[in-house]
């Protein structure tokens, strides 16, 4: 070891030869749920001053029925499948049964688990190969889980000091074979010294010997299970603040975040949209709701999050200006006010996101010329200019655009936040789901995992499926010859499943396999049998259709294809004063919303000079050339046919 004078004593040997030389090894390990369960006890806190999560009940029934019920995402420890399985063949109904059930869920002690379960519920008779044993095993249902147990087995049948049976501890936990077998002479005159016989003693220390592979230490199971029973109490009885914490806690993965707001939905909570005058840093209740966190809005960092609430206990935001006054030298900028306006936070202040958009640039720029303006010192000049732009703001109108769609104003959501919240995706094809007679995949992941006989199920291997969903997530691979399969999460409303697009049928269907698009996809049911007791449930895709051609077909009965060479033959053009001009910002948010064959040509009138816009492409429609009208001047925009 060396010595520091600031660092204390640190050492560059391994632990084996530190613990030789007799320094003790700790280790620190830092969870996310200790802050989960801290937070949520302080939103708790706000309406039952008096709670203590280290004081609840360690036998409550309405936390066990959770345990039970298998709804245990968001639970430390419990979320898995698999142990979601196992809990349920379980029923626990004790604290000893969580401690056991996190002690046995690993490769090795796993094979356990189904003696565990049958003994706990009198399907198996309890034996002990030595009577005494049940005191050490009895709280197991007579099978060794602990490395606790091992060594109370050493003492209580061979008559072990502490000390020794702590050391055949560690040579178990490291499968120090030698060492193990160096020890069986030990034990078994040991127990033939309490009246015990030899061959019951080898019985009973090979079977040790087998355990002790995959031993774990009592201790650290018991300190894993107490956080996991205080994380399915505060689910079980105070879900809106074990939500907000949970959701807070996972603030940087849209994922976890699109899981837990899905699972607090089947409690009956809401998650509501970020709202700038009542949404704070983090996720938090409201109206027994969750309000989105600013924090998980993109573009948003930690000190701007904190001025926006600390400005607005002085009083609510009341417009678009007086937002971006308050808060134009704290952090403000143009990518983050653009995303508080995309994903509905700035809905409150009397405009609609399409004028918000379409001025907020201007209204930003004014107020941080006005305070580099406003610099001690200055020419009355300059204070002339800050007069009348605090006059301007005063008069400002918003332009009247046209509010977005909503397919436009979920796609912002999405692109800002991660999340819908104005709908689904899949409220765009109304028209085109009716008559088409889907299955749900709500439905078919019920049937499947209720493990029903073949008669009894409606969906089973091999079913042949229609569901009608939005690709919410889709990874493509690239097989051994080249070519490209997919595999596409499929969100129907009532829940996700996973569809496996091998590469014949990617090539015949790629066009419309892309995110956030809605599509019908018939297959077959893929049921494997998955952790636990779970089953894998998948569609292999056979074909697949995009929902919007069914929805154009009862709309307006298709364009003709004659109508659709029309509308490729088409370029846009719009004539600007100058280049740059900040204005192209919107052509790129209108092309993305509103995407297209038509390219755009801009005309520089200062230089008398076209150019193409790179990478923009959109529809030449009606709405699309009255929102050009609306931003560059009726004049200044004109859709020119191309001729051949």
């Amino acid at each position: 070891p060396l010595s520091g004078t600031n660092t204390g004593t640190v050492t560059q040997f391994d632990m084996t030869t530190v613990a030789d030389l007799g320094l003790v090894k700790f280790d620190f390990l830092g969870l996310r749920y200790l802050t989960v369960i801290h937070d949520a006890e302080r939103a708790v806190r706000k309406h039952t001053p008096q709670f203590e999560v280290t004081a609840i009940p360690k036998n409550d029934e309405k936390t066990f029925r959770l345990l039970c019920s298998g709804q245990t995402d968001g639970v430390f420890q419990l979320e898995s499948q698999g142990m979601k399985a196992v809990l349920a063949r379980l029923a626990p109904t004790n604290l000893e049964d969580i401690i056991a059930t996190i002690a046995l869920y690993r490769p090795g002690p796993m094979d356990s688990i189904g003696t565990f379960i049958a003994r706990k519920h009198g399907k198996q008779a309890l034996t002990y190969k030595i009577e005494s044993l049940k005191e050490i095993l009895d709280v197991t249902y007579g099978c060794i889980v602990y490395q606790e147990q091992v060594m109370q087995i050493f003492r209580l049948l061979a008559g072990y000091s502490y000390a020794q049976a702590d050391i055949v501890r560690r040579a178990m936990s490291k499968k120090k074979t030698d060492a193990l077998l160096a020890e069986k002479e030990h034990f078994v005159r040991g127990c033939a010294e309490r009246g015990i016989e030899k061959a019951l003693a080898e019985e009973v220390f090979d079977d040790m010997v087998s355990f002790a592979k995959y031993a774990f230490n009592k201790s650290h199971a018991t300190a894993y299970a107490i956080l996991s029973y205080r994380t399915a109490y505060l689910k079980a009885h105070y879900p809106a603040e074990y939500f907000s914490a949970l959701l807070t806690s996972v603030l940087s993965s849209t994922d976890k975040l699109r899981a837990y707001i899905a699972d607090a939905q089947k409690h009956g909570i809401s998650v509501l949209s970020p709202h700038i005058n009542e949404s704070d840093a983090n996720f938090s209740v409201f109206d027994g709701n969750i309000r989105f966190g600013l924090l998980a809005v993109k573009n948003v960092g930690h000190s701007f999050a904190k001025a926006v609430v600390d400005e607005r206990h002085l009083r609510p935001y009341a417009s678009l200006q007086d937002f971006i006054q308050r808060l134009s030298g704290k952090e403000l900028n143009k990518r983050t006010l653009e995303s508080l306006i995309k994903c509905g936070a700035l809905d409150g202040l009397g405009a609609t996101r399409a004028s918000m958009l379409s001025c907020y640039n201007d209204l930003l720029d004014t107020e941080q010329g006005k305070a580099r303006n406003n610099v001690s010192g200055q020419m009355d000049l300059f204070s002339i200019a800050s007069s009348i732009s605090e006059s301007a703001a005063k008069d400002f109108r918003y332009p009247e655009i046209e509010e977005y769609s909503l397919k436009e104003l979920l796609i912002l959501e999405k692109e800002s936040s991660g999340l819908y919240f104005s709908g689904h995706m899949l409220d765009n094809y109304a028209g085109a789901l009716r008559g088409l007679h889907t299955d749900r995949v709500s439905d078919i992941l019920a049937d499947v995992s209720e493990d029903k006989a073949d008669f009894e199920a409606k969906y089973k291997d091999r079913s042949t499926v229609k569901i009608a969903g939005i690709i919410s997530s889709i990874r493509k691979k690239e097989v051994k010859n080249g070519d490209v399969m997919a595999f596409l999460r499929l969100d129907d409303k009532s829940g996700e499943i996973e569809v496996i697009v091998f590469s014949r049928q990617y090539s015949s269907f790629y066009e419309i396999l892309s995110e956030e698009n809605g599509i019908l996809v018939e297959g077959t049911l893929s049921v494997e049998e998955g952790e636990g007791d779970t089953n894998q449930v998948r569609v292999l895709l056979s074909s697949a259709k995009a929902l919007e051609t069914f929805e154009k077909f009862e709309v307006r009965q298709a364009q003709s294809a004659k109508e659709e060479d029309h509308a490729a033959k088409t370029r846009i053009c719009i004539k600007l004063p100058s280049l740059p001009d900040k204005r192209t910002e919107v052509l790129l948010r209108l092309s993305s919303l509103n995407p297209g064959p038509c390219e755009v040509l801009l005309f520089d009138a200062s230089r008398k000079r076209y150019s193409r816009m790179q990478g923009v492409q959109m529809e030449a429609n009606e709405k699309v050339k009255k929102r050009l009208c609306t931003l560059f001047g009726e004049e200044n925009v004109v859709f020119v046919p191309v001729s051949h």
